[in-house]
């Protein structure tokens, strides 16, 4: 146990440089305290009560001298209840989702919209996928309290496109702006340390991109070129992806977003995202 050099800051949330627990770092002794301690008290939990819980915890590192994806999210989510005065799907729906047009985004589906809900399922090797989310018996089906700024939305391709697009359009969606050129592209360009990339600094190795070449924003992955990463692509594109296999990326050299959605956990089970890249970078022909 040492003295904590610093606090985290705001910007070490939207980086995973917290040091928080509650990181995917498989055996982690403070993650596994924390998932246990979070299984004992989950039902009615709150955004509010996660992370109080977290705060209870030591870090795992310094902040902001290395990186790890995990519930830092969560604190940047807790902040905009705190700074809005708004709980944060409320917020979201009325300052994100309702201006974009996202009619079918949010952190529960409707009775209605259950038949277009797809089934998700887990990979095993040498056998048959093994259903994992039934659409009939779903938690996507009610309204939970504990509201995630790490994972949980459900979505569409149509939805997740629009907003893929803002971020294309510079932050603005037929005729609505939604973020500020300027802000989007700090948030956009590579904010871990000396410009270091994921494969030097993160730790527990585990995130939704590969990590060479790879350095982080304000959110989001930021690639530093096909040379740097060793795939087809360009520099300054920004990407993540989802549990499920999904994948995004935003390529503004080449005025391109590209929104991948699948049904397959964990996401490391298939090689989707590299394959999808390969093809659409081949297609591109002027």
């Amino acid at each position: 146990m040492v003295d904590q050099a610093r606090p985290p800051s705001v910007r070490d949330a939207l980086t995973h440089m917290t040091g928080l627990a509650g990181g995917v770092t498989p055996g982690h002794p403070t993650d596994v305290r924390f998932a246990a301690a979070l299984q004992e008290v989950r039902s009615g939990m709150t955004l509010e009560g996660v992370c109080s819980l977290l705060a209870e915890f030591p870090l795992k590192f310094q902040p902001g001298t290395r990186w790890n994806y995990g519930l830092s999210t969560d604190v940047c989510a807790r902040l905009v209840e705190i700074l809005s005065g708004e709980r944060f799907d409320r917020y979201l729906q009325a300052h994100v989702f309702a201006p974009l047009g996202m009619v079918d985004t949010g952190f529960s589906v409707s009775d209605d919209s259950l038949p277009r809900l797809a089934a998700c399922y887990f990979y095993r090797p040498r056998e048959s996928p093994a259903l994992q989310d039934d659409p009939e018996q779903s938690p996507y089906r009610r309204l939970r309290s504990y509201q995630s700024g790490a994972g949980g939305l459900v979505s569409t391709s149509g939805d997740y496109l629009r907003f893929c697009q803002m971020l294309l359009n510079g932050g603005e969606l037929d005729g609505r702006r939604l973020i500020g050129r300027k802000t989007l592209e700090l948030m956009t360009v590579n904010h871990l340390p000396g410009q270091g990339v994921l494969s030097d600094l993160a730790t527990g190795g585990f995130g939704e991109v590969e990590f060479d070449g790879v350095g982080f924003g304000l959110g989001f992955a930021v690639g530093n070129g096909p040379a740097a990463t060793g795939t087809a692509g360009s520099v300054g594109e920004y990407f993540w992806g989802g549990a499920a296999s999904t994948a995004f990326w935003v390529d503004p050299v080449e005025d391109l977003t590209v929104v991948f959605m699948t049904q397959l956990l964990p996401s490391s089970s298939y090689p989707f995202r590299a394959q999808l890249r390969a093809l659409v970078y081949q297609a591109l022909a002027d």
